[in-house]
């Protein structure tokens, strides 16, 4: 297999992450041979190859020259290629189960996999059954083979599956079509998958639910079977509790407790705020606000523009079946997916020249989405949401600060809440589709590159990975449960100053010159980071963001006035409190005010009211003592000034 340098044979040589070259027998080594001469730990590991980027079968021969990544379950593709396996073990083991069972598509999903049947009854109860024969198909070990047939072989090969078959016929343009065979079950698929079942080692079927087919409602409701995989017990045990913690969290649970949304059959998938919701939503944009003061200028642009803007846009031909219309005056109108055009007007409003850059434009834009209803999930995937988008027009000899100053911003923006960590993503040109000329994107690329290593900022490289139109930047937040948020994003963007005819006078003085546009987005949605705050602080928000900070519980009728007078002191000093002037017994009232996730407790009695003071308690039960109004005041305003 490996071959050393100087001898007569036909060789390839493959680098490998950390630079490293060795030579291999061309056309006669496979993923799983490098794995193997890297290591014993490692090829036992081994799920799957990155061939140039490309994931591919760890079996898969090379035959020239690459770069080679070992993907094992540590890596992010390769728990998606585990869990895309065990999917199809689970087919094959309904299949064996309910012969008459129809089959649709089985992807992986994040922390999981699901697969859709047609022509099926069942329930959770019917899971150990459906367990116990995967549990037999891994215990034959069986492999994974890969076959690319004919169209016309794929056809008479699925002719009794339905969905396979209707599948088939969307890919028109190719003439070869990928399958892979498990046993007995053939399913029509382009993997990659692991090389053969002994490779899976833990698993859990965990909920059954109903899906449209392709997730249009006009078609048939299928069955979906939701499932998980793990490489040991331990990480399986470990995100079971991590499930129950997060249900105790669910943003939609403690969002009605805390009396900040609500959702409603007349409006499905939008959210309906609440005053406490907007106080809330109101402080991040209060503080969103302050951080671009400076450096940008807010426009406001509307929320229906004319079906020309979209077609110029592209939005018209590629994003319909996401978007909601309307007829004014008998001609065609939407409401805006997204603010870019609208914001790409206000440029083309008035001439530019190159002195004006950069231009940092910024836009709290109100958008809609149709998205459909199996996918709808509370604030984290809603069909209105609020997103901080921001464009800056600059020069070519501009675009590295500009990057820089908003990598800088995206840090300010997380910094007070307190997540675990980051990850950032960097994704480059595809291979085949993508706009704009090559250097540019070179151009480009190099200075998402040098910003993000001017910075000393780790990231992972994801090659030809980036949207069509652009190079992006992407940031991903940790929360307190260790689960992992893509929220900010940079992109690079040649397509829309094509489209639009963007220009600016250049030092030559010609309108020939087309600005550098780059799209920036850090809450992204502010409806969905609402949803992950609440659920990375479980509902105790910290005190700037919090609807009601304190809240004055007198213990009798007679100290009533003074829990007034302490009230409106309070809210003289911008503190968002409150008087518990219930029926109530103390001790409710202070569990309530707990639940409520209220972070002050204030109480007061006869001696309180003597004293001038106010008894202070924190939503966690801890008994600071008395303190005085003045100094309570002064404490809380610095917390909350400092977003502590």
């Amino acid at each position: 297999m490996f071959v050393l340098r100087g001898e007569k044979m036909s060789v390839i040589n493959v680098t490998f992450p950390d630079g490293n070259e060795e030579e291999f027998e061309k056309g006669v080594v496979s993923g799983y041979d490098v794995a193997k001469f890297i290591g014993k730990g490692l090829a036992n590991d081994a799920l799957a190859i990155k061939v140039d980027g490309t994931i591919q079968d760890l079996n898969t021969t090379l035959i020239t020259d690459c770069q080679i990544q070992i993907i094992t379950f540590k890596d992010y593709d390769g728990k998606d290629i585990l869990r895309h396996s065990v999917a199809h073990i689970m087919a094959c083991a309904v299949k064996r189960l309910y012969p008459d069972v129809k089959v649709a598509i089985g992807p992986p999903i994040e922390n999981g996999f699901y697969y859709d049947f047609d022509n099926i009854k069942i329930s959770i109860e019917d899971f150990p059954k459906i367990e116990t024969e995967m549990k037999k198909i891994i215990n034959e070990k069986l492999q994974y083979i890969k076959k690319v047939v004919k169209r016309e072989e794929a056809v008479v090969l699925f002719k009794d599956e339905p969905y396979k078959l209707e599948l088939i016929k969307d890919l028109r343009a190719a003439e070869t079509i990928s399958t892979y065979t498990l046993g007995e079950f053939v399913d029509l698929c382009r993997g990659p998958h692991i090389p053969n079942t002994e490779k899976v080692k833990v698993f859990k079927l965990m909920k059954v639910a109903g899906a449209y087919w392709r997730g249009d409602s006009s078609n048939k409701m299928l069955t979906r079977i939701y499932g998980t995989a793990f490489y040991d017990k331990k990480e399986l045990k470990e995100y079971l509790t991590l499930l129950e913690e997060a249900e105790k969290r669910d943003h939609r649970k403690i969002g009605k407790e805390m009396d900040l949304f609500s959702f409603h059959k007349e409006g499905p998938g939008f959210p309906f705020w609440h005053n406490n919701g907007l106080i809330l939503k109101g402080e991040l944009m209060k503080f969103w606000r302050e951080l671009h003061q400076e450096d940008y200028d807010e426009i406001m642009t509307p929320i229906i523009l004319s079906r020309k803007l979209w077609e110029t846009s592209g939005h018209w031909d590629n994003y319909k079946e996401a978007m909601y219309f309307t007829q004014i005056d008998k001609d065609d109108y939407a409401v805006k997916p997204m603010n870019c055009p609208g914001g790409i007007l206000i440029y083309k409003n008035n001439l530019h020249s190159y002195k004006e850059f950069p231009l940092r434009i910024a836009e709290l834009g109100l958008c809609h989405r149709h998205e459909m209803t199996g996918v709808l999930h509370g604030l984290f995937r809603a069909r209105m949401f609020t997103q901080d988008d921001a464009h800056v027009y600059c020069l070519p000899d501009q675009l590295q600060d500009e990057l820089v100053k908003v990598i800088e911003l995206v840090f300010d923006v997380y910094k007070p809440f307190g997540f675990k960590g980051m990850h950032i993503e960097l994704s480059t040109r595809p291979n085949k589709k993508f706009i704009g000329k090559i250097e540019d994107w070179d151009l480009a690329e190099a200075a998402l590159k040098m910003a993000l290593e001017k910075k000393g900022i780790d990231y992972k490289l994801n090659v030809g990975d980036g949207a069509f139109y652009g190079p992006k930047i992407d940031f991903h937040i940790k929360d307190s449960m260790n689960r992992t948020w893509q929220c900010g994003t940079i992109q690079l963007d040649f397509n829309l100053p094509e489209r639009f005819d963007l220009r600016y006078m250049g030092e030559d003085g010609n309108m020939d010159h087309r600005p550098i546009m780059i799209h920036r987005a850090i809450f992204g949605s502010l409806e969905r980071f609402i949803g992950i705050l609440i659920e990375h602080y479980a509902g105790k928000l910290p005190l700037w963001l919090n609807p009601v900070q304190a809240i004055i519980v007198p213990v009798n009728d007679t100290v009533k006035g003074y829990a007034e007078k302490i009230n409106s002191q309070l809210q003289g000093s911008d503190i968002r409190s409150k008087v518990d002037s219930s029926d109530d017994s103390l001790n409710k009232k202070i569990r309530n005010a707990e639940l409520k996730n209220i972070n002050y407790i204030l109480v007061v009695g006869n001696k309180e009211e003597k004293n001038k003071t106010i008894n202070v308690r924190t939503r966690d039960n801890v008994v600071h003592g008395e303190e005085k109004v003045d100094k309570l005041v002064s404490d809380l305003m610095q917390e909350i000034k400092y977003r502590k």
